[in-house]
């Protein structure tokens, strides 16, 4: 089995760092992957960082770590309101799946307290900004281990 937690992170997240700081912070998406691997290395895990703009792309990644990841932590960004198709392909992974979201998404626009992807999640986390997603990946390791 592999010892790959994928890291996926959907539209605008390229921009961490620089986009509404007053939102998102000022860590940049190379900080998540640090953070993850800090988290995921010491317990025999190693990460893989994906980001894409494209909701096919995104899909596509998914359907890849079927056969190259153990687990998959994600945030669609705003694809997790809105994608059907990342919620299919998610359901045809067999490891387990956390979503991650660096903003508390429930203290926002209506439309963001839906998520298509917390279907499939084993675990949600908002609000923690990118240790999140270090937690995500804590709890991965915690689950495959």
């Amino acid at each position: 089995m592999s010892k790959t937690i994928h890291i996926l992170n959907g539209p605008n997240l390229n921009l961490l760092g620089k986009r509404q700081p007053e939102i998102y912070g000022s860590d940049t998406l190379e900080d998540v992957e640090r953070i993850c691997r800090e988290e995921a290395q010491p317990k025999g895990f190693e990460v893989a960082l994906f980001q894409s703009n494209f909701e096919g792309e995104i899909v596509e990644q998914i359907h890849r770590a079927r056969d190259a990841a153990c687990a998959i932590v994600i945030n669609a960004g705003a694809y997790t309101h809105t994608s059907v198709a990342i919620l299919d392909a998610l359901n045809t992974f067999e490891g387990p799946v956390f979503e991650v979201h660096i903003s508390n998404v429930h203290k926002r626009e209506n439309f963001r307290h839906h998520s298509f992807i917390s279907q499939r999640a084993e675990g949600v986390l908002a609000g923690f900004g990118i240790e999140g997603y270090a937690l995500a990946t804590r709890r991965a390791c915690s689950v495959l281990s």
